[in-house]
């Protein structure tokens, strides 16, 4: 790949497909990255030959796949991948963000990410693929054997692009924003934190300050946020499952966010990786990418919100689980958090 993050010559659409038939099964993001592509570029270099380029805006796409019925959504990050089986339902549009709002599908969406789009038959594997500037997977649809594959063929007549081009322009990569805060603010943090009434107050009062959301969580301090243990992750969700509380997982990158509201199942460690292996959601967390975990405490009209977040190395959120208001037991999810082990001094 070449230094501004476009496909090196020397890397032809013809020689990634030569080498992709070499390793078909081999996880997509992970062939890409053995070979130094985006994994935009393995999808583009498919084009003509089971993928077509597509509009990538979500006013014209998400209208279009509700027609699709029962499909997965899968969004991910570097160290979690959440996958829900349902319909795409209402879709909300908006100038900032956009919305799904479904009784099992649910997604934040921000447009201005979603950058390339592909509609992929691999075989009779169909899929509807968006990534951002980078080329880096936003979001996914896959149908399953009860979707509507005429409803899959309309959606790409509809939004198939005049260009077909098997190579993109792609940008750098965005770094991830490290940790920050002012710790000079930190008495009016705790003390505009300690009035909010709604969760959505809290990214608008940190981004105020010239702060970002770790930064605040580590000079905010108890009560408002506490360090936890990294393993508190893993024991959240076996517990949820052992007694089966609801919870709501929220999973996302620059472009979407999904999230998942409900009872979980099925807690699996395989390796690194904590999974969640239910019949309709699937999630796979890398364990050992967890660097910090803080249970947090968001005022709300309603009562506070507490939540548990794990960051990566970097500063980066892997995701966050809060209780879920909807299912009830918001009670007995907040005991579970105060049950979970908390950092030790030192560590």
């Amino acid at each position: 790949m070449a230094a501004d993050g476009s496909t090196s010559d020397l890397m032809s659409p013809a020689h990634i497909r030569a080498l992709r038939a070499e390793a078909p099964k081999l996880r997509a993001r992970d062939f890409a990255a053995q070979h130094g592509l985006r994994e935009a570029d393995l999808v583009a270099a498919q084009v003509g030959a089971g993928a077509t380029r597509i509009a990538p805006h979500p006013d014209a796409l998400m209208p279009l796949v509700t027609a699709l019925g029962d499909v997965m959504a899968l969004t991910r990050n570097e160290s979690c991948v959440i996958e829900r089986r349902g319909t795409y339902e209402a879709y909300h549009s908006g100038g900032h963000a956009q919305m799904v709002l479904g009784s099992e599908i649910d997604l934040r969406i921000f447009a201005r990410h979603w950058v390339h789009a592909f509609a992929l038959d691999e075989g009779g594997k169909r899929s509807v693929q968006v990534f951002d500037a980078a080329g880096d997977a936003i979001h996914k649809i896959h149908l399953k054997p009860e979707s509507d594959v005429a409803a899959f063929d309309r959606l790409v007549a509809e939004l198939r692009l005049p260009e077909q081009s098997q190579t993109l322009d792609l940008a750098p990569r965005a770094p991830t924003e490290p940790p920050k805060a002012d710790p000079a603010k930190a008495e009016i943090l705790r003390a505009e934190w300690a009035q909010m009434t709604d969760t959505h107050q809290f990214l608008r009062l940190v981004s105020k300050l010239k702060m970002n959301r770790l930064g605040a969580y580590r000079i905010a301090g108890e009560p408002l946020a506490t360090a936890m243990a990294t393993d508190a992750v893993r024991l959240l969700l076996e517990q949820a499952a052992a007694q089966a509380i609801p919870v709501m997982i929220f999973v996302g990158n620059m472009g979407c966010i999904e999230i998942h509201g409900g009872r979980i199942e099925t807690v699996t460690p395989m390796g690194p990786w904590i999974n969640v292996l239910d019949p309709r959601f699937n999630l796979h967390l890398r364990g050992d990418h967890i660097a910090e975990v803080w249970l947090v405490d968001k005022p709300t009209k309603n009562g506070p919100a507490l939540s548990l977040e794990a960051f990566d190395a970097e500063g980066g959120l892997i995701l966050q689980i809060f209780g879920s208001r909807k299912d009830g037991g918001i009670a007995e999810f907040n005991a579970m958090l105060a049950g979970l082990p908390r950092l030790e001094a030192g560590a």
